[in-house]
Parts: C-alpha cells; structure tokens; sequence
C-alpha cells in the first residue's frame, strides 16, 4: 500500500471510530443548522479534526479541503499534495441513527486524485484504490458491474435536498430512469453510492451539485475498478461542476443517452 493511502485508511479508521462511538447517544449531540436540510453535529468537527490531526502528523505541510473547515494549509508553503476530506457523508442519515453514511479521504497530487479511501465505519468496509494499482474492499480486489443495459440494471442517485432550482431537471431523469431499469435507490451516502457501483452492489449512479469531498475519492475508486466517472458530457469537470455520472462502459453509455435526453445542455457541465 502506498504511504499516503496508508495514513488515508488510517485516519479514516480513527475518524469512524469517532463516529461510532457517538452513535447511541444522539440525544446528546450539538446540531447546527447550515443551511436547508443540511446539518453539522459536533461529531462532523471531532470526526474531521481527528483526520486532520493524523495527515498533519506525517505530512505537516500538505494543502487541506475538508467540508465543515474549508481550505488550509501552511502559510507561505505551497505542497502538490491536497487532502479530499468528508469527515461524515451522510450527516443526516447519522443524527437519524440510520446505518448508510461513512468517512471519504482523497488525496490529490498536482491537481489529479491519485489516492482514495471511503471507510463505512457499521459494515466495517474499507473500500480504497491507488491510480494504476486497482480497487480494493478490506484488501480484496473489487471489479464493476457487468450490466450491459438499463433493462434489469440496479441504480444509485441522490435527491435534491437543499437546493432545489433543478429539481424538476433532476425529476425528469429520475421518471426516465425508474421506467427503464430494475430499480433506483436513495440510500443519502454519495461516498458509498460510489463505492458501491464499484464494487457491483449498484450498476451505475448519477446526481447533481455534489461537492468535491463528496465524490473525490469514489470516482478513483470506480476508475480503478473498469468503470468511468465523468460529468455529464464526458468531462473530468464534476469536482468543479458536481454533477456526476458513474458505472461500466457499456451501461455509461446509455445512461449518459438518458440525461442527454433529460437534461439541457446548459446544465449538462
């Protein structure tokens, strides 16, 4: 394993821990309100610092984006490395002490993700990759899908749930897809919604607006399992954008068909 997945698979092992530890005390928890359905709780904070605190213990100078405290690194230094960091995707899944969110680390090396880990600290599943050396759950190789078509495909997406100027966008692609495939389901982990497409439990996954600390480390994954990740022209532009698209070759392609289909092209970055 290289050494900056290393301390990645690391930090996300002490940082779940965090997150179980508060699990069957949410009654307990400080809650603040970001915004529309979107939460912070002081397990976030804990579970983020605790992140911080093991990278900056090997890689003092390294460059920092994680969700609840922004960018950082140290001043006057400039690194190529870049930590990814969602201390807790699946906030609000946690504070209902429902078991679907996790901890996602990327590590970015001049500008490129070459390293990714997204922890789920329940199941106790570590899915992590390495650019060029593959994907991997718990140290064993995982391949995606192998799902040709919509037709009998299991799917993954996100809901609009605070920012809701595309929803009837987002509605148009979700009625499509509903009446083409085998399923879609909701779980509200992006992280593991990737992770799951690579490793097969899903066939594909699209959403819209995601942030980078959301998706960063799952796109590698997939990438490294055979599949693609792209936006939704075929870009490598959605940690900009945050609308991503997700699963093996053959199902991408009709997939991306179907939003080209539902989507304006104005939308589709």
């Amino acid at each position: 394993m290289h050494p900056l997945l290393n301390i990645a698979t690391q930090a996300a092992r002490a940082a779940g821990g965090n997150i179980l530890h508060h699990l069957d005390r949410i009654d307990q928890l400080n809650v603040e309100h970001k915004g529309k359905n979107d939460y912070v709780s002081e397990v976030d904070k804990e579970a983020e610092n605790t992140i911080i605190q093991t990278i900056k213990k090997y890689y003092p100078d390294h460059e920092i984006l994680a969700e609840e405290s922004g960018a950082s690194g140290q001043k006057g230094k400039k690194s190529d490395t870049r930590w990814i960091i969602d201390p807790l995707d699946g906030t609000t899944n946690f504070l209902h002490q429902f078991p679907q969110f996790s901890v996602s680390i990327a590590v970015e090396v001049k500008g490129k993700v070459q390293h990714a880990a997204i922890f789920d600290p329940v199941r106790d599943e570590m899915f992590t990759a390495s650019r060029g050396s593959g994907a991997f759950i718990n140290n064993r190789r995982i391949r995606i899908s192998e799902q040709k078509t919509l037709d009998n495909a299991l799917l993954a997406t996100g809901f609009p749930y605070h920012d809701f100027s595309y929803l009837d966008v987002y509605m148009a692609s979700l009625k499509e897809f509903i009446s083409t495939t085998a399923g879609v389901r909701r779980a509200g982990s992006a992280a593991l919604d990737l992770a799951y497409v690579a490793c097969g439990r899903v066939d594909g996954f699209w959403e819209f607006n995601l942030k980078p600390w959301d998706i960063a480390a799952g796109a590698l994954i997939i990438t490294e399992a055979g599949g693609l990740a792209t936006d939704f022209t075929g870009g490598e532009n959605f940690l900009k954008h945050g609308n991503i698209l997700a699963a093996n070759p053959k199902l991408y392609k009709e997939m991306a068909q179907t939003l080209a289909k539902t989507i304006p092209a104005e939308l589709r970055k």
